[in-house]
């Protein structure tokens, strides 16, 4: 062992807080002579199996450990005085020690945490068998108590730390240059030698080398939200949290020889061994009467493929089912499928709709039979070795599509099955990507925002794109690196700090299922009540645990939605046709209406398919396969050979039974393994892992290959073990190219798989449209109710199919939007403030006591139900009741008084008084019981407004449909189009010049640092609304009209990001009006539309005081919600003061302060 061992070190993994990167650890310790060092980051064990795995690489000893939070109390108490807590450095001493260490981990975040995720002395001493303990930092309990004067509160806290531990308590001292620690590691010593507990020194290192200590406080800087410039930011004042040498160390603690010698004594004790690759399953139980689990899955498997192929399958369909059961059995996955079966075959059961299968699992008949994938392989040629290779010890993996609004209910199936405590979600981590970690480190070093955008925009838009390999690539960015010191030091920095993990959140669908507790194997993770694993999903299958997608499809949910509407209203029971081969439905691709249809929406998509005019399944397939980057090189070949049959190119006719599916052209990862083992002789296993090789570009396997390819392969002895192209006929030449061909391809491959799987889900969808179009729309805009983006495109596509969209309707609508006479009905469920109970309680007593026939009628009879005030204010301004006969302003200015006088009555009822209505007829009491007040309906504007208010979009009209080519002749760009950009991810088009026009809906102003005013703009079209960035030249040449609901036109550029929606950058922002004035266009529109622009205020008479309430008034009614700008007339002329939200009764209160002679519009 070396002379000194680092015990207390932060990784990356101590998010924005520490800087080491795992894989430079091991190696700086090996360069500077260390046999072994500790992970140690803050109440998380996020990176501890990538340091062990960086560390064996380097030949250094991996010591497993953490520095804890410890509560102040219990860690149940959750008060202010909590908020305080300690730190705890443990560190494993063997497997039982790392368990331990889980296990605390985990608590502290499944029970104790408060701000941070707090342990307590209690189950510190319950699990502190075969842990390590030091005493910490500054942050350290013992060194609170010491720098605090409480010298007998430190020793009361370090003795009971080693009735604990021990031998294995150590009391830590550190050299880190903070000006407190020099005085704490005296009076340490003093405590240590007293109490005679063993020292240990540390350095607490946040970062490899002293060097990095700049680039470390920018990452707090990243973290806290602060700049450089900023006094109050957070910082370490030392320059010493680094990685240091075993003679620094030994130099600074000199007089505590002890101190350093302890560091390796620690080291030898600690032995912490992972087994990786090893298969953790669940316990599966199997019905009593079956012998063996695998009995049981061969039963499934022999009925399955009777269901699905007949009482006589093909002795081709026998053979694959006897060879896949072979191989199932002999790596060990009988539970596997067993496992995915059960819960597959639960949601089947229960009516949760379940995809037809997903990646590489839908080669498998076995599967196919038993009813986890839903698509026949032998039909589409789909292979079972591109799933399971038994060629490759690997865990399979089935991905699992279930609808959305269910998935969970499936989860909490298997958490029932297997028992909660062995289920759990799977963390993952947000990077400092190369765009993001410039923009970052751009802002806390005050660069100006203009010129990070510009550089950021500067990396190329590719997937794992890097900073250095950006500067490879783009020879402008090179040149500023080279040239301007400011960008040079901003790249350096960012590349110091890009790739580190960012936050910790959960993976979408992952799930782990284990054969013990959870927390037995890896500790836990908690984010909004939700737990995680804190290892990734390649972390936890590399423990041999098992993992699996349950993914929540959207689209799942809107063809079982289809299905569920079409019972309803047709009484037809759907039947999708078997052999996907309708001609109707193939129509929707040919002519380009794929709005809604699963994987095909995008606009390019859109092009490909009228371009190529599908007609089969296979044509969808491909197009799922070939619309990605790579490709999409290949789409014109394909098309040619679709429109050219019998026309398609071979490099050898050996090809053309492998490609003739695909017109020649290579799309499937399935293909070459196909080519290498029908011209080469292969076996598929060995192909798969050529294709493996191929794709990740592994040269010197490729190399070999291509030989063996080539010539082939025979043992020692002479025997052909692969026969090679050459024996089987091919001509090297030709068999070369073919290689060549191969090797190129193969990095684009899709799995064709995954792409049948999910051009299945693509023609269920366009079938639904074909033959039901409404129930189809209807079902798809019900499940984009939480993205208000998505539906005024589907509104659009209604509009185009002929389908009315209803407003909400108390006596027709349901929860969901609902179809009747093939027009949409929107949903009550949809309106703001309705929450489904009151829904469900207004329908239950509309089909029990039949139709409400009065507004006074429905607020009697829902009278002490779950419909409150603001429930029923909402569904009058949705137009809920419009049906009734009574106008919204009269309901608005009424439902209040209504509502007061039944409840009332049914006080007096039940405390048995009798009212003078009890007396009277019931025409008479209908005419005098209620009073409504009376009013004109609003003018359409106030209606439509409420509508959008109320449901988030415009229903029944829209401010700008009067307008509607008007804008069209002003703009070159609407919504969706930027929507498409977004979706398509099209960077292209960043910073093209645009005109935008709609209805601004809200206006959000912000100070710069340079104490400028700018302003985020959200204006609306008819499709959906975008974000108009607008700067100050922009803002103060154009601020009087950033009033919402004003009509404006933008002209700016777009600006697109991949991590944001499509936003533009304003130039100018004008009225509509005066573009509809110079384009001569009639005037008589806009001014119904436009509101008035300046309310005026003459003060030239007023007296103090008056201008005082004047002020205040001003001050009270200026918001978020502004209309009008305001002016005030003094003796030098008229002043713009701002702009205020204004309507009757505020002008009614300027007026009585003024005069109303002194206040004009």
């Amino acid at each position: 062992m070396s002379k000194f061992v680092h015990l207390h070190i932060h990784s990356e993994f101590s998010l924005l807080d520490g800087a080491n990167r795992i894989k430079d650890l091991p190696v700086r310790a090996k360069e500077l002579g260390m046999k072994a060092m500790a992970i140690t980051d803050h109440g998380v064990m996020y990176g501890a199996i990538d340091f062990y795995k960086a560390c064996k690489k380097e030949g250094i000893k991996p010591i497993i450990g953490c520095e804890v939070y410890v509560a102040p109390r219990s860690r149940f108490d959750k008060e202010p005085i909590d908020k305080q807590y300690y730190h705890l450095i443990l560190l494993a001493k063997n497997n039982q020690g790392y368990k331990n260490l889980s296990k605390l981990v985990s608590i502290g975040f499944t029970e104790g945490y408060y701000y941070k995720p707090r342990i307590d002395l209690e189950v510190l001493e319950k699990y502190h068998e075969g842990l390590i303990c030091l005493s910490a930092c500054l942050a350290g309990a013992v060194n609170q108590a010491l720098l605090n004067g409480q010298t007998e509160k430190a020793e009361e806290i370090a003795l009971w730390h080693k009735r604990v531990f021990g031998e294995d308590y150590y009391i830590e001292i550190q050299n880190n240059g903070i000006r407190e620690q020099v005085l704490a590691n005296q009076k340490l010593v003093q405590l240590a030698r007293k109490l005679d507990i063993p020292l240990v020194a540390t350095n607490d290192a946040h970062y490899l080398k002293r060097e990095d200590a700049y680039s470390h406080e920018i990452l707090l800087c990243i973290q806290t939200g602060k700049r450089m410039s900023d006094e109050d930011r957070m910082k370490f004042d030392t320059d010493e949290l680094y990685v240091k040498s075993p003679e620094e160390m030994s130099e600074y603690f000199s007089a505590f020889p002890d101190a350093i010698e302890n560091t390796v004594k620690i080291a030898d004790k600690c032995n912490v061994e992972f087994e990786f690759g090893h298969t953790i399953l669940p316990n599966y139980d199997v019905p009593p009467e079956y012998p063996t689990h695998y009995d049981f899955l061969k039963k499934l498997c022999d009925d399955g493929i009777k269901e699905r192929y007949g009482e006589n399958p093909s002795e081709e369909i026998l053979k694959r089912a006897e060879y896949e059961i072979g191989v199932i059995k002999k790596m060990g996955y009988v539970d596997y499928y067993l496992i995915v079966w059960d819960f597959i075959h639960y949601a089947k059961s229960q009516g949760i709709p379940v995809g037809p299968g997903r990646g590489s699992g839908a080669g498998s008949i076995l599967a196919y039979a038993i009813g986890i994938t839903d698509i026949d392989p032998m039909k589409y040629g789909l292979l079972f070795e591109r799933f399971l290779n038994p060629e490759r010890v690997s865990m399979p993996d089935f991905d699992v599509d279930f609808c959305y609004e269910h998935r969970q209910d499936v989860i909490d199936y298997v958490s029932r099955k297997y028992g909660h405590d062995h289920v759990s979600q799977i963390i993952t981590f947000g990077t400092m990507a190369a765009k993001m970690v410039i923009r970052d480190v751009a802002r806390v070093l005050d660069y100006p925002y203009s010129e990070a955008d510009k550089l950021a925009k500067m990396i190329p838009n590719e997937i794992h794109i890097t900073i250095p390999k950006a500067l490879e690539q783009n020879r402008e960015l090179k040149e500023l690196y080279d040239t301007d010191p400011e960008v040079h030091k901003l790249l350096e920095i960012a590349m110091s700090l890009e790739g580190m993990p960012r936050q910790a959140s959960t993976h979408a669908c992952g799930v782990v299922i284990t054969k013990d507790p959870v927390d037995t194997y890896v500790p836990l993770y908690v984010r909004d009540g939700q737990i995680s694993t804190q290892y990734i999903m390649t972390t936890l299958e590399e423990l041999g645990l098992l993992k699996m997608d349950f993914l929540g499809l959207r689209t799942l949910t809107v063809i079982q939605d289809t299905i569920n509407l079409v019972k309803q209203n047709r009484g037809i029971d759907v039947e999708f046709d078997k052999d996907m081969s309708d001609p109707k439905v193939y129509k929707l691709w040919q002519e380009g209406n794929t709005s809604g249809i699963f994987q095909f929406e995008s606009q390019g998509m859109t092009n490909f398919m009228k371009e190529l005019k599908p007609d089969c399944l296979e044509d969808l397939i491909a197009g799922v396969s070939l619309y990605r980057p790579g490709p999409m090189d290949q789409i014109p070949r394909y098309i040619r050979g679709k429109q050219n049959p019998g026309h398609n190119e071979y490099t050898h006719p050996s090809l053309e039974p492998i490609l003739n599916v695909t017109y020649g052209c290579m799309v499937y990862q399935e293909q070459v393994m196909q080519i290498v083992r029908d011209l080469a002789g292969y076996s598929l296993g060995r192909a798969d892992l050529v294709r493996r090789a191929m794709g990740k570009k592994k040269l010197d396997v490729m190399a070999k290959e291509r030989e063996v390819f080539i010539n082939g392969q025979v043992d020692e002895n002479g025997n052909i073990i692969v026969p090679g192209c050459v024996r089987n006929g091919i001509d090297a030449e030709s068999a070369n190219k073919i290689f060549d061909e191969m090797s190129e391809f193969a990095k684009y491959a899709f799995n064709k798989s995954h792409a049948a799987a999910y051009a299945v889900v693509a023609y269920r969808t366009a079938y639904l449209k074909t033959y039901y179009p409404a129930e189809f729309m209807a079902a798809t805009l019900n499940s984009f109710l939480g993205n208000l983006d998505k539906i005024p495109e589907y509104i659009v596509e209604c509009k185009r199919l002929n389908i009315e969209i209803l407003k909400p309707s108390i006596n027709n609508s349901f929860t969901k939007f609902t179809v009747n006479d093939n027009k949409i009905r929107f949903g009550l469920g949809s309106v703001k403030n309705v929450g489904t109970s009151a829904v469900e309680t207004i329908v239950q007593e509309r089909e029990k006591n039949g139709e409400f026939k009065s507004f006074t009628d429905f607020a009697e009879r829902m009278q002490g139900e779950a419909v409150n005030k603001k429930c029923i204010e909402s569904l009058i301004k949705s137009g809920a009741f419009d049906e009734l006969g009574e106008t919204r302003h009269t309901l608005l200015n009424s439902f209040e008084g209504v509502l007061d006088t039944i409840s009332g009555e049914t006080k007096k009822s039940i405390e048995g008084q009798v009212t003078m209505f009890d007396i009277a007829s019931q025409e008479t009491t209908e005419k005098h019981k209620y009073t409504l007040n009376k009013a004109e309906e609003y003018d359409e504007r106030e209606l439509l407004d409420m509508e959008k208010e109320m449901l988030g979009i415009y229903i029944s009209g829209h401010p700008l449909a009067k307008l509607q080519e008007k804008i069209k002749a002003n703009t070159n760009i609407n919504t969706l189009q930027m929507i498409s950009m977004k979706e398509e991810k099209d960077f292209s088009k960043d910073g093209k010049p645009v005109k935008y026009a709609g209805i601004i809906t809200s206006v959000k102003k912000k100070y710069t640092k340079n104490n400028t005013i700018m302003a985020f703009v959200t204006v609306e079209d008819l499709y959906g609304s975008t974000e108009i960035i607008v700067f100050d030249s922009c803002y103060n040449r154009s601020s009087s009209i950033l009033l919402e609901d004003n009509i404006v036109l933008v002209d700016g550029r777009l600006s697109i990001r991949e991590d944001d929606d499509v936003k533009i950058v304003a130039n100018s922002i004008t009225d509509f009006e005066t573009v509809a004035k110079q384009a001569q266009e009639t005037e008589t529109v806009m001014k119904q539309e436009q509101r008035p622009k300046a309310l005026i205020l003459d003060i030239q008479n007023a007296s103090e005081e008056q201008k005082s309430r004047l002020r205040g008034a001003i001050r009270f009614f200026m918001g978020d919600r502004n209309n009008i700008a305001v002016k005030v007339q003094d003796k030098e002329g008229l002043k713009p003061c701002g702009a205020i939200y204004l309507n009757e009764e505020i002008l009614k209160e300027f007026k009585e302060i003024l005069g109303e002679e002194n206040v004009k519009i």
